[in-house]
């Protein structure tokens, strides 16, 4: 099941490295969150999550991350960044989803 799941991120994670990211979000701030920040967050936690279990306090800024987009992706307006950030929530939501099924 985890072996199912982490071929699925990988998916996405190819996916999301295939979008440039969007114009016009470098230095913007939403939320109170730098797009930036949030987007190499993602990409940091992602990536550890693929090569193994991640430490407890990393898990708990994963699960932080993944309420960040909660609260940033309804302020998105524009529809490219939208995805974009999009894509990278379901990426962080599965990172999540998979380090909870690991203990088990």
């Amino acid at each position: 099941m985890v072996r199912k799941k982490l071929d699925a991120l990988s998916r996405i994670v190819a996916e999301c490295r295939a979008m440039p990211f969007p114009e016009g979000f470098r230095g913007l701030d939403i939320e109170d969150q730098d797009m930036v920040m949030l987007d190499a967050d993602t990409a940091g936690y992602v990536s550890r999550v693929l090569v193994g279990p991640l430490p407890e306090p990393a898990r708990e800024g994963l699960l932080r991350l993944v309420g960040v987009f909660e609260k940033v992706l309804p302020a998105i307006s524009d529809e490219y960044a939208r995805k974009y950030y999009t894509r990278a929530r379901d990426a962080a939501a599965l990172a999540a989803e998979i380090e909870a099924v690991r203990d088990k």
